[in-house]
């Protein structure tokens, strides 16, 4: 079959590779019909996510049709269409069985590894390094799904691909940072980065009540989309001090909580931020770039909550955690417990409450992967979003 391969700093290739096949009886193998690229995976394509072998396949965000199924499997048959979470969990273990899916306990097969770094594991990840379990990823012909009688969900005839697609990772992902916030009626939720994750957090805030949500990014067509797609207030960081402008949108009380959908290569609100960061995370003395969780707990009010889906992978410096015990934030982040959150929000889709689709901007062929990781890191034609068709 083909697959996009992982080749090493800002490299990847459409290979030919083994077919997958059935290596436990709870496997199921899927065709894919319709896969992407996350932001994500902008991290292992520009190096910072430790693990990554050569010839690594990637993708966490796909759907398709089961076409094989192992004996245990008794949830799904050969025809099935599904979405496939970009977290695989038993189902059994205590982190399962309390809804957190994102952490289970048995699916890292290199556990130990990521033990010794942060003292306890999370669960395998499709695509995302040998540090989550070495699992090939999506953005090939066909993939072997773990634990297919847990994660997959059958998708209704009726809906296209991309209408549920991103059921597997960026939807549930800002959903759940909107979540996290705890919103109330009235509130005012600040939203960093207006990329795919960020542009459904705003959604998602709407959804849970929140009266204001202000996008932040420096990318105009982001910021178009946030406020046309979506109906946030923006601030365009190129030309407004974002601390100045969020005080003065609140009336001096600050955002009631801050979302930083972003993570570890932000770009600092200063030149000379930015440049510390660079230099100290080339020298490997930091290895995530923090401008904007710095920003955002500054930003956020006395008593307010600090939602975190952007991705950090190491050690961050320079934090104002001063600052944040001096306000009394609640800080909530993590991995999404995407399995929680696929079936409410495909109840959604279905009632036309919100159409996913809204996020994709450049369409591609499986074997035009190379020319879709560039155009997407470089956000060349405003691309926000990448999908790629086998």
């Amino acid at each position: 079959m083909k697959a996009v391969c992982w080749r090493g700093k800002q490299k990847v290739e459409v290979e030919t590779v083994p077919d997958p096949k059935i290596l436990n009886p709870r496997d199921a193998i899927l065709r894919i019909t319709t896969t992407a690229i996350c932001g994500s995976d902008l991290h292992l394509y520009n190096g910072f996510i430790p693990g990554m072998e050569r010839g690594d396949i990637l993708g966490h965000e796909f759907m398709g049709e089961v076409v094989e199924v192992g004996p245990k499997v008794t949830t799904l048959k050969k025809g099935d269409r599904v979405a496939v979470p970009f977290n695989i969990a038993c189902g059994k273990c205590f982190f399962c069985a309390g809804q957190m899916w994102s952490l289970c306990d048995n699916t890292n097969p290199n556990a130990r590894v990521l033990e010794k770094v942060y003292g306890y594991s999370g669960g395998g990840l499709f695509g995302y390094s040998h540090l989550y379990g070495g699992y090939a990823g999506g953005q090939a012909e066909y993939v072997r799904v773990p634990m297919a009688d847990v994660g997959a969900l059958k998708i209704p005839d009726g809906l296209p691909d991309e209408k549920v697609l991103f059921l597997t990772d960026i939807f549930p992902t800002g959903y759940m940072a909107a979540e996290n916030c705890n919103i109330r009626p009235g509130d005012t939720i600040a939203v960093w980065g207006c990329g795919p994750v960020g542009l459904f957090a705003i959604k998602s805030a709407y959804l849970l009540g929140a009266a204001r949500v202000i996008g932040i990014d420096s990318v105009a067509g982001r910021l178009k989309k946030a406020r046309e797609e979506c109906g946030a207030e923006t601030i365009d960081r190129r030309r407004a001090d974002v601390l100045e402008a969020l005080d003065e949108m609140t009336a001096g009380r600050g955002p009631d909580a801050c979302i930083d959908a972003v993570g570890m290569e932000a770009h600092g609100a200063t030149v000379v931020e930015h440049v510390y960061d660079r230099v100290k995370q080339g020298l490997m003395l930091e290895s995530d770039r923090p401008a904007v969780l710095r920003e955002a707990m500054t930003a956020c009010r006395k008593g307010g909550t600090l939602s975190v889906p952007g991705v950090y992978g190491g050690l961050i410096d320079k934090i104002p955690f001063g600052a944040a015990f001096a306000k009394g934030l609640t800080f909530k982040m993590g991995q999404t417990h995407t399995h929680k959150y696929m079936r409410p929000l495909l109840n959604r889709v279905e009632k036309g409450e919100i159409d996913p689709s809204f996020v994709i901007s450049h369409r591609f062929s499986l074997a035009d992967a190379p020319t879709a990781y560039r155009t997407f890191l470089r956000e060349k034609d405003e691309c926000i979003k990448c999908v790629l068709k086998p």
